[in-house]
Order: structure tokens, then sequence, then C-alpha cells
């Protein structure tokens, strides 16, 4: 499949659609366990504007798909009060992994429904059938890529929950530089990394297969 502007612009709507639902899952399990900021901060919400950051929603997964990497990324983390959540650590952990679970359950219903109607094998087209393999890879890609344990992506959060109170702290310094550490990684380690995210969606995929009996 040739890459075009067309095909870009529509990895960039699954993208956005993607981020926002990862997005708006942290705000709402937060909200169920007792914690408003969210919520008064006006990110319970299907508003694109309110949770796209021009980096990581944009710029890094568009960069991704034109050089053929897994694709993956993030948008403007929601504001979390640890404090006001109900089981303070583990509260938090069930905040973070709400996001990660919510894109696995997106691949897995657009490769369900994709697999029994054929379109993702090409029934519908060629333009559908890009539509759902980008909607499922995608959102693999953002599952894996968010439960690396690495501060501040949403895995750190449940090695929070376990860790002793001495690792917490180290924990928390790195946070302060996370974003750049992540950069860092993909910068120095991409092709590496590239293969790590393809080998977790490969596994994945074949798990797909195996749930819905055709494996």
């Amino acid at each position: 499949m040739n890459l075009d502007f067309g095909y870009v612009i529509i990895v960039l709507v699954i993208v956005v659609i993607s981020v926002i639902l990862h997005e708006l899952a942290h705000g709402i399990v937060a909200y169920w366990l007792g914690d408003d900021t969210a919520k008064e901060a006006g990110r319970l919400t299907l508003n694109p504007l309110k949770h796209i950051d021009p980096y990581m929603s944009i710029l890094v997964p568009v960069i991704l798909y034109i050089l053929k990497a897994p694709v993956f990324g993030g948008a403007k983390p929601v504001p979390i009060n640890p404090q006001n959540l109900k089981w303070k650590e583990w509260g938090m952990a069930l905040v973070a992994i709400a996001g990660p679970l919510t894109n696995l359950l997106l691949a897995f219903v657009f490769f369900v429904i994709g697999h029994f109607t054929g379109w993702l094998y090409g029934a519908g087209g060629e333009l559908v059938a890009f539509i759902f393999t980008e909607f499922v890879f995608v959102n693999l890609g953002f599952m894996i890529f968010n439960i690396l344990p690495i501060p501040p992506l949403d895995g750190s959060r449940v090695l929070y929950a376990i860790a002793p109170d001495g690792f917490r702290k180290v924990l928390q310094n790195i946070e302060r530089y996370g974003v750049i550490i992540i950069y860092g990684l993909i910068l120095l380690f991409g092709e590496v990394f590239s293969h790590l995210m393809i080998g977790g969606m490969d596994g994945l995929i074949k798990f797909f297969y195996l749930l819905v009996g055709a494996y």
C-alpha cells in the first residue's frame, strides 16, 4: 500500500480517538474512586482539544507511521490527586491500568468485528481493511508502550503500588526526567524498541486468534 496523505490522516484520526478514550478511562476510574480532579478540570469529555498533546498525540505517531515503525503515543495526562483516591497507591494503580486496558479492549473489539465480518482481511475493500488493521495495531502499540514501568508511563504506577518505600523514592526522582528518558530510549534504542513492540503485538494477535478459536 502506497503511503499518501489520506492514509496518514486516517492513522491520525485513529490515534486521536485512541488517546482520548485512554485518558478518559483514567479520569472515569479516578472519579469512581473518589477523585473529581479530572472532572473539575473538564477532562471527562470526548472533546479532543482537551486531551491532545501536539507532540505525543500527533507528531510522534505520524513520524512512526511514516517510518513504518510501531505506532504509539500519548495525550495530556489527566490530572489526578492520589490523596483523594480510595486505596491510595492501589487506587492509583487501578487508575493507571485503566488506560492501557481500554486500548487493549479497543484492539480486541476491532479485531473481533474485523475477523468475523472479513473486513480485517479485505472483504470490505482495501480501505476498510486498513482502518481495522490500524485500529488493532495502534491500540496494541499504545497498550504495550504505556505499560512500560518507566515514570510517568502507566506501568510505573503499578510498579509504585507494589514497590518498597525506598524504591518508590527512586521512581519519584526518575519521574522528574521521565519524558526525557523515554525520548532518549526511543532515539538511542529505536530499533530494539521496535522489535520488542512488534514481538508484543504479534503475541497479542496470536492470543486474539486463540480467543476466537482461529489459532
